[in-house]
Order: structure tokens, then C-alpha cells, then sequence
């Protein structure tokens, strides 16, 4: 059973890998084995995370791409291979939340969340996955949210790219896994990062939240682990085109 989540010899680039759930999910597939390339726009956090993943025996390197700019998005679809090699496993996790009222929304915010949560995951994916299917095997874990399937306030870009990140993982399972890449997506709810860190900074908001789960918590980064490794190792072998849901319970409740 242990061999079914054991990564080593493959090849993960993770965008968002400097922080927040993007930088646990690195750690987690380093833990598992996975040589983990981190693409982020902050140089100095890209670093730190990656000295951390050494640090606990893991191998890693640090990419700086700007996923906002669509020149720097082409640029880091050719150079996420030069670390350690074409990747088995693309976790597009990088994004952003604004969170304006929906009458306040301009071209420049709307254009940011969907160039994030959309457009760089599919540019990306689509990069890579030529590679993965030349050897039979890929995996593609998309991050979606509570938001992929209910509304908050203020959220609206959010949401929407939220919503299409769930659509866009169906075709992409319908389109490449006959070939062995898989792609399947992460809806976490709550955890503490610096996206969520508005919600956090209100105690009341928060605890709200963890009231509204099964478990009655919100979720921790480690929560994060067991997922990921799963959607990006051969124990998911016949899970594709699926939206799971780490979130306590909050979307069933």
C-alpha cells in the first residue's frame, strides 16, 4: 500500500509554492518523495519555502513567474523543466481574492482573477501535459473552493473563476486522462493563510466558520497533506475529472 503513495522519481511543480496552501502542498509531495519545483512571484518567500523543504530532507527549487503577466506565464511553461526535468504533477495553486463589493469590481480586478485562476492553470497545463502523456502518466490538481459551488460577499471575480476552475478540470480529465494524466481539484474551506487572513483577523468570523463544519474547526495546513499526495500518486489511478471537497464538512452541512 505504501508504494501506491510513494512519489519518488517523479518531477511536481506547484504555482503559489511560496505560501499558503500552495507552499504545504509542495511539502507534501516533497515529503512523499517528489522533487518540487515552487513557482512564485516573491523571490526571498520562494527561498524560504524551499530552504524549508530541504531542511526536512526534501528536494526543491525555486522558480520566480509572474502568473498575472501572460508574457512571464509563457516564460515559466519553459523554464519549469530546467531544475529537475518535465513534470509528472502541475498543482496550480496560486491565486488571489480582492474581495470588493460587486458594484466596485473594475477590468483590471476582474481580468486578475481569471488570468490567476483560469487562464494560467489551463496555459499551464497545456504546456505540460504533452510531456506527461510521452510517458503515459501525469497528474493535474487544480485548486477550486467553497466558492466553486456557493456565493460569498465581495468575492464576486473570485467566485466566478472559482466556479470555471471546476468546469475546466472536467475537460481537462475529458481530454487527457485516455492518455494517463489525471486532473482532479482541491476545494479547501477555511484554513489560515495570507488569502484567508481577513477572515482570521475577526474572531467571531472565524469561529463562525468553524461552526458552520461537521468537525467543528477550521481546517490546518496539515489537513492539506493526505489529498494532495493522494490526487498526485498512483493511488488514484481511477479518479479523474473530481472536485474534492477538504473542508470539514462545511459544503455538506
Amino acid at each position: 500500500m505504501r508504494a501506491r503513495f510513494d512519489l519518488d522519481g517523479r518531477v511536481a511543480a506547484v504555482t503559489g509554492g511560496s505560501s499558503g496552501l500552495g507552499r504545504a502542498m509542495a511539502r507534501a509531495l516533497a515529503g512523499a518523495g517528489a522533487r518540487v519545483v515552487l513557482v512564485a512571484r516573491r523571490a526571498a518567500e520562494l527561498e524560504d519555502a524551499v530552504a524549508e523543504i530541504h531542511a526536512e530532507g526534501g528536494h526543491a527549487a525555486p522558480l520566480v513567474g509572474d502568473l498575472a503577466d501572460r508574457i512571464d506565464l509563457a516564460q515559466t511553461a519553459r523554464n519549469v523543466a530546467q531544475p529537475f526535468g518535465p513534470p509528472d504533477i502541475l498543482v496550480n495553486a496560486a491565486g488571489v481574492n480582492l474581495r470588493q463589493p460587486i458594484e466596485e469590481v473594475g477590468l483590471a480586478a476582474w481580468d486578475l482573477h481569471l488570468q490567476l485562476h483560469l487562464t494560467a492553470p489551463f496555459f499551464l497545463a497545456q504546456a505540460l501535459v504533452p510531456a506527461m502523456i510521452e510517458r503515459g502518466w501525469g497528474r493535474i490538481i487544480n485548486l477550486a473552493s467553497l466558492q466553486s459551488q456557493r456565493a460569498f460577499p465581495n468575492s464576486a471575480p473570485y467566485g466566478a473563476g472559482k466556479g470555471g476552475i471546476v468546469q475546466l478540470t472536467r475537460a481537462m480529465a475529458e481530454a487527457w486522462s485516455r492518455h494517463g494524466v489525471n486532473a482532479n481539484a482541491i476545494a479547501p474551506g477555511f484554513f489560515p493563510t495570507e488569502l484567508t487572513a481577513p477572515v482570521f483577523k475577526d474572531p467571531t468570523r472565524a469561529e463562525a466558520n468553524a461552526k458552520q463544519t461537521m468537525i467543528g474547526r477550521n481546517g490546518r495546513l496539515e489537513d492539506i497533506v493526505g489529498p494532495t499526495v493522494f490526487l498526485a500518486s498512483t493511488a488514484s489511478d481511477y479518479v479523474t475529472g473530481q472536485t474534492l471537497f477538504v473542508d470539514g464538512g462545511f459544503s455538506a452541512k
